[in-house]
């Protein structure tokens, strides 16, 4: 039998990390008999996984395949270890040391210099993640297709915007995609369309992990080939190893790359920006967040905060119950995490190479169906990681406070709507607000009945003007007729059992609709 998980020790109890010793002023919050139980249930757990990960290594029949997979499942069992770890103390921050973060933590963007060297531009990548499906908005394949604007999708405006770069400057900024095992092949066949384009494109997989039975923490996997339900990517916080595995680390160094500008594939705001590149060049920041300013509808949203003199990143999950409002307060926390990073690649071996990250483990609780007719599920855990969470782990990382403009995110038909608007014109696959808008993007929320994006499209067959609305609402059997306008704040509700049909070329200026409006031909 194969043993690939080295220097990982199972028994023996679990590393004090953190914790008092007796004497020491602080107490860990458990019972001797208490902890003494849980070192030994976390030492059979990883035993038990370990023989468990050996096995599936075994079902490999491919020497390189195997090799590939035996560094993937290592990696899986220090994650999934230290979760164990983190059970057994009962890890947590402590909310009295949480400070918002000190101003030399985060950089207003306006203070700096408006410099644009393209020469810089030859020292970086774009890097997209790409492994998300569109099913919440009831897409099949990757999220990263859905047409957005004018025909276009998240892949052609990203794949435009790096392309109108290397135009302009003369350069050749490489297009980097982390896919997934669900979106890996889609998207292969797509950016062959590509070819022709001036712009050179690497992708690479991030991890493949067992989801894991959560009556008996072993691999819901039996072997290599197991089913694709039975695995799960670990969030975008696996990029930095995915990247070393993958090879594509070591070749865009040897290509002299120094930073990577990475973001998610479905925020239409994330474009290189010149000054924060050099910003970070001048400041030798190995990580630098964007963050921007909260507002009601982002409190849940991960914020910078200072610990202890660090700078760490915060979720909406590590809080404490009790204290979920003073996290959620727009006063205190003033910003939120837009998920643009911006790495050094030589800070991001180092950091891999010496195994120094240990990025705060989210368990996401899933089920996964037992019988082909679904009548019958079982309950499993991801152990999930963020890229966000690294930045305590990098020198001279610090968030910069960047305009709305650069968080565009497309997570529901609400936001689609919203980009596909007159609110927004394209220019060289940028979204550019109307300067004649004042103030920020209205808030629109949109119901169930418009979750789908085929619904979407059937229900709003054309976008309405919305240059004049602050606040929409739709809920219920909806359908917005062609050429319409909305100003100001506009609710539309149809009761159940109803329809409204808004007829083409209304103006809804401050209005509440409600109850039931149809149109009939005649």
């Amino acid at each position: 039998m194969a043993s690939f998980v080295k220097s990982l020790p199972v028994g023996g109890g679990v590393p004090d990390e953190g914790l008092t010793v007796p004497g020491g002023g602080r107490r860990h919050g458990k019972s001797q008999s208490a902890f003494a139980f849980d070192n030994t249930s976390t030492s059979v757990a990883a035993s038990q996984m370990r023989n468990a990960l050996n096995g599936l290594a075994d079902s490999v029949k491919d020497p390189r395949t195997k090799v590939a997979f035996e560094t993937e499942m290592d990696n899986f069992f220090a994650l999934f270890r230290r979760y164990l770890q983190d059970k057994a103390k009962g890890t947590t921050l402590d909310w009295d040391r949480i400070q918002p973060p000190q101003s030399s933590q985060v950089i207003p963007y306006e203070t700096l210099p408006k410099f644009e060297d393209p020469k810089l531009l030859s020292k970086l990548a774009v890097l997209k993640l790409n492994g998300g499906l569109g099913t919440s908005m009831g897409c099949v394949g990757p999220k990263s297709v859905i047409e957005v604007r004018e025909g276009m999708s998240f892949l052609d405006l990203s794949v435009r915007q790096v392309e109108y770069l290397n135009r302009t400057y003369d350069v050749d900024v490489p297009f980097v995609l982390m896919n997934s095992f669900n979106t890996d092949d889609d998207t292969q066949n797509i950016i062959k369309k590509y070819e022709g384009h001036r712009v050179t494109i690497h992708t690479f997989n991030q991890s493949r992990y067992p989801r894991v039975l959560r009556d008996s923490l072993l691999p819901a996997t039996k072997d290599y080939n197991s089913p694709i339900v039975d695995w799960y990517p670990p969030g975008h916080g696996d990029v930095f190893e995915s990247l070393q595995n993958s090879g594509i680390l070591d070749r865009l160094l040897e290509q002299g790359i120094e930073c990577i500008f990475l973001s998610n594939v479905d925020n239409l705001g994330a474009v290189v920006d010149l000054s924060i590149l050099h910003h970070m060049r001048e400041t030798g920041a190995e990580y630098i967040m964007e963050l921007t300013d909260k507002t009601k509808a982002d409190v849940k949203g991960g914020t910078i905060i200072d610990y202890e003199g660090t700078v760490r990143l915060l979720e909406i999950a590590q809080v404490p119950k009790e204290h979920e409002q003073d996290f959620k307060s727009i006063k205190k926390f003033k910003y939120f995490n837009t998920n643009n990073i911006w790495l050094n690649l030589k800070a991001i071996k180092r950091v891999v190479e010496n195994h120094e990250l240990q990025l705060e483990i989210i368990p996401n609780s899933k089920t996964i169906p037992v019988d082909k007719k679904g009548e019958s599920d079982i309950s499993v855990i991801q152990l999930e990681t963020a890229v966000g969470a690294a930045i305590r782990h990098f020198k001279n990382a610090h968030g910069v406070n960047v305009p709305r403009r650069r968080f565009l995110p497309v997570k529901t038909c609400s936001d689609l709507m919203l980009v596909k608007s007159d609110l927004y014109s394209m220019k060289h696959g940028q979204l550019m607000m109307d300067a004649a808008r004042f103030g920020p993007a209205p808030l629109i929320k949109l119901g169930s009945h418009f979750k789908k994006v085929s619904d979407f499209q059937k229900r709003v067959p054309s976008i309405p003007r919305i240059l004049e609305l602050d606040h929409l609402t739709v809920t219920g059997a909806v359908n917005l007729g062609r050429g319409v306008t909305l100003k100001g704040t506009v609710i539309i509700v149809a009761n159940e059992g109803s329809t409204i049909d808004i007829p083409n070329g209304s103006v809804l200026e401050n209005v509440v609709v409600q109850g039931s409006l149809r149109l009939l031909e005649h």
